[in-house]
This record gives structure tokens, sequence and C-alpha cells, in this order.
């Protein structure tokens, strides 16, 4: 399979795809586009951006082809041994899994644009990339020199993402025999020495963890924006990194933290997931949904171990973690959703409707339950073990007794691991609180009183959340209702989601809100809401003093004893 990428106008965003596969023995041979891309379990519809397709023979005669889905289409050979496709790609969409191009870079994740031959992708891979002399390439396929790669299938190809650029910064460094290099993309001033100090400890410690790194080297792709932005995409040799505004990358208590969980996170998941990984995408089946219920093995743990990996190396201080905890917590305590759907079931539906809210209060996070999810099994597997065993030496039986013996992980392997490193049965709290909906706020405690940490619950910082229910949102100088809760005074008042607030007892709603609900507090509350078709109507609230939105603190147990410190830097460690 030989690929060749070019472009004429950046300024267009499209760039010209040409796939040619030699020893074509059949009548007719089919092309598929990947209809999503690993790391994102929801339809990507990638073919939409394709405006002209054709395919030729050897000596540049069209051929017949026909579309026979949204993404994969037939070519009649007519007799040829060779077919070339050529067909250009829309890119103008610039996130961590994106494929994108302007006059300053070319960015491409191959799952999104190039082609594949279903009963011929595993054969070999060239990619050849026609790009102006002076740029330089960040990639972790192999160099066949200039700018022409080669990957041993079309899974590498496509799991190789690649920014072609000028202004492309870069430096590295080495844990063991694995070379890590950082590239950074787009306006920013990298703090290389800095990084690197940092980065080293969590390295270490991610593959300490598994017992050194699969591959000789990584490639931590930074593409950095002048505006809000965050987001990150796994590799098995790299990642994609998308992090902004420019100005607060690199300072501590901004986005610096941010960079440096992504990247921890991200890293994680060059075990979890990229190799440990559910037994649905083993292999990957990029023509349709790959339907898993382990989400919260594969977001969940990692979400957890990556900021955790942060605080072993010392990279976080323990304030630092907390932080990151207290966020996992506001998140499951402030989503009504927890009763609703699982978090295996919400695992099955991000297929369904991806990434986005969704209709009010249906679904969990397989980030935030999986995470919390886990941190209760470690501390169950420590407590019945006496720290002798964790969920340490689960990820290393995924590692070392299935993705080393290419077997992928099912829900039974989960449990039945779980259980064996535990020595305890572990099918109730499965059940109950992975595969279930039962509230698990007492088993949460007792887990973090285990491991000597406690915290508090307190009203949400917002008056109108707290006591009110409702969650607000600036539109262009209105108040727009973006998330009421469940049997709120608000919901009871009549007022829904997507309504605009107007006024709080005839005086106009703005920025100081929450100032006047509060000054209200002691008497009715009239807000003046605009609802559907326009309509403004009167809703009437009476406080109740319950708390709905609420926010935690996570800290050291006060008064802890001896085994509950110990049983902390045990973890900690």
């Amino acid at each position: 399979m030989q690929y060749t990428v070019s472009y004429q106008q950046p300024n267009t965003h499209y760039i010209d795809i040409e796939l040619e596969v030699n020893g074509v023995e059949e009548s007719s041979i089919q092309f598929q586009l990947p209809a999503w891309r690993p790391g994102r379990y929801e339809l990507g519809n990638f073919a939409k951006n394709i405006q002209r397709w054709a395919a030729f023979d050897a000596e540049g005669r069209e051929l017949l082809h026909k579309k026979l889905t949204k993404d994969l289409w037939e070519v009649s050979t007519n007799g040829t041994e060779t077919v070339i496709v050529k067909y250009n790609y829309f890119a103008n969409e610039l996130n961590a899994g994106s494929t994108y191009l302007d006059a300053s870079q070319l960015y491409i994740n191959g799952v999104n644009c190039l082609l594949y031959v279903p009963n011929r992708i595993n054969e070999l891979c060239e990619l050849q990339l026609e790009i102006p002399e002076t740029y330089r390439v960040a990639c972790g396929l192999k160099s066949l020199g200039g700018f022409a790669f080669e990957a041993t299938d079309f899974h590498e190809l496509v799991d190789c993402p690649l920014i072609a650029s000028e202004s492309l910064q870069n430096d590295s460094y080495t844990v063991d025999n694995t070379t890590f290099y950082l590239w950074f993309q787009g306006e920013c001033k990298p703090d290389f020495d800095r990084l690197k100090k940092d980065f080293i400890p969590f390295t270490e410690k991610q593959m300490e963890l598994f017992g050194g790194f699969p591959t000789p080297e990584y490639h931590f792709l930074f593409q950095i924006l002048p505006h809000r932005a965050y987001h990150g995409v796994e590799h098995s040799n790299s990642t994609v990194c998308l992090l902004g505004p420019s100005y607060d990358v690199m300072k501590k208590g901004g986005m610096y933290d941010e960079l440096l969980g992504v990247s921890s996170h991200e890293l994680f998941h060059t075990w979890n997931v990229k190799r440990i990984r559910p037994v649905e995408m083993w292999p990957y089946d990029y023509s349709k949904e790959n339907y898993s219920r382990l989400g919260y093995l594969s977001e969940g743990v990692t979400t957890l171990y990556g900021d955790v990996m942060l605080l072993r190396s010392g990279v976080f201080s323990e304030v630092d973690y907390f932080k990151t905890l207290n966020q996992l917590l506001d998140r499951h305590f402030n989503n009504p959703a927890i009763s609703n759907l699982s978090v295996a079931d919400s695992s099955f539906d991000t297929w369904l409707d991806g990434y986005v809210a969704g209709v009010p209060n249906r679904k969990t996070s397989i980030y935030t339950e999986g995470a919390l999810c886990t941190l209760m099994i470690d501390s169950k597997i420590r407590e019945a073990t006496n720290h002798q065993k964790s969920f340490d030496d689960v990820m290393r039986i995924f590692n070392d007794e299935f993705y080393l013996n290419n077997k992928g992980i099912s829900e039974s392997d989960y449990l039945s691991t779980i259980n064996k490193v535990a020595g305890i049965e572990l099918r109730d709290f499965v059940d109950q609180y992975i595969n279930g909906t039962a509230d698990y706020t007492t088993e949460l405690k007792n887990s973090l009183t285990f491991l000597g940490l406690d915290y508090q619950s307190l009203p949400s910082d917002s008056f109108c959340e707290a006591y009110l229910g409702l969650k607000l949102m600036d539109n262009h100088g209105s108040l727009q209702v973006i998330s009421v809760y469940p049997d709120s005074v608000a919901e009871l008042a009549g007022i829904g989601l997507n309504d605009e607030v107007i006024s709080i007892n005839g005086y106009k709603a703005g920025a100081d809100f929450n100032h006047w609900c509060s000054y209200f507090k002691e008497e009715q509350i009239v807000l003046g809401v605009k609802q559907n078709y326009d309509s403004i109507n009167n809703m009437y609230i009476d406080l109740c003093g319950e708390v709905y939105y609420k926010k935690h603190l996570v800290q050291r147990l006060e008064n802890a004893t001896y085994e509950q410190q110990e049983s902390f830097e045990k973890w900690k460690h």
C-alpha cells in the first residue's frame, strides 16, 4: 500500500491523497474509510470531508466505481493489477484527533483520512509527503529518508499522527533504552529544562509499574493554540495534546498543571487501551462501532493513574493531587445521572451520543466513575492483603498475561483478575457500582478512610447552584439555564433546560445574579423566565435550605491512626 499526501493551496484546507494498490487479482476491490478513531468511541463520519473521489489504472485510465455505504467504495478493476485511488480531504478542524492544513503546518491523524483495503489491512504501508523542503516532521513512523515513512500495516500507519511544519520546536529525554521526544507546534515558549525535570520522574514511575517501555521511542506532540483548549489522544508510541492559551501553557497553577496531567494520562494509555484492550477491540474494526462495557477500565483506570503517577513521582504535591481528586468527587456527586445509567452501560452508550451531555441526567462519565470505582477496588485489595497487593498488580496481570499473549480483556476477565489479586470475592461490588447504579457514598468514604483520607462536602460557591439547583451560563449577555437539578426548588417551580432568566424580584438578572439570590434568600424569589416560543413567565421559588450542587475538599484524615497514616504513605508511593 503506497500513500502519497500533497496539497496545492493550504488556505483551502484541502489535502490531496493518492493510494496505490498493486497485485490486484480480483475483478473488484473495496476501499474503506474509517468510521471512527480509537480513543474516541463514537462515529466520526469522516467521509463527509471528501469532495472528490476517483480510481484509475496504472496508465491513468479511469475505472468505474460505486459507493456501497457512506464510507465504503467498490472499484471495478477491468483486469488491471494496479488500482490508484485519488481523492481530497477537507482538513479544517484542529483538535487532538483531527486532521488540519494551513499555511503553517500539515497535521494528519491518518485514521480520519486514509483509506484501506479491508482484506489487505495487515500489509506493509509506505507514506510519502510532498511538503516544503524547509519543513520538519514529528511522527512515530519509521523514516525511510526525506519525507518518506513506513508502517508494518494499516493499524500502525493510522496510529502514528504527524505534524509537518517549519516552526516545530523540540527536545528529548531518555529513560532506560527509550527516547521520549517533546514536540511543540504553535505559539509557545516551552521551557524544556523544566519540562524534562517533571516528565522524567512520572515516566520512570509508569515504566517501573509495568517493567519497561514497549517501544524504543515515544513522541509527545503538543498543538498549542492562542485560546483556551484542552484535549489529548493516545497512540501506541505517541500522543497528541492540544492546549491553550499560549501564554498560560507554562504557567504553574495555570495550564502547566493540565499539561502535566494530560501528558501523564496519555502516556499511561501506552499500556492501558493501546495494549491492554477490551476484547471487543482486539483487533480494531474501523468500519463500525466496537461496543464495549469496559470504559471504566480503559478510561477510568487511566484517569486515576495518570494523576496518581504524578503524585508518586513527586511531580504533584499532595495539594496538587487533592485538587484533581476534588474534581472527580465534584463531577460524581453533582451528576444526578449516576442513579440512571451505570458506568458500564455508559461505556456502551458512548457510541450512541458520544461525548456530549445528551439529554439531561441520562448517563455517567466513564472517566469519573471508572476512576473512583478503581480507587475503591484498589483500597479493598490493599486492605484484604495488608498492602501486599494493589491495583498495580491487576494492571501487570492484564499486561503480562493478556496483552503479551495477544488477548483482549473481557468483563469476566476483569472480575476474575481483581478477585485473584484481592483474594476475596468482589462480584457484589462490581454488580452494584459498576454494572449497577447503587449509591456508593458510604463505600467511597470507607475507602478514603482506610487510605488515611477524608473529604467534606460543602455547598457550591454559587448560591444559585447550591440552593436553587440551577446552573446558568452567560449567553451573549443573557443568563441561559444549562442544568437543573432533579426535584430542586427551581425544577419544581417550572424552570427547564435552555430557559433564559430575565429578572429576579423585578430587577434585571445579570452578572450579579448570585448576589441578588443571596440577598432575597429569606423571602420568596420571583424569577422572570423566557421559555419556549419566547413567552415570559414568573416562577415562584421558596428556598427550603436543601443543598443541591456541592463542592468537595479532600485532605489528610484528622486524628488518623498510625495504621491510616502508614496506609496513605504506602498508597502514595
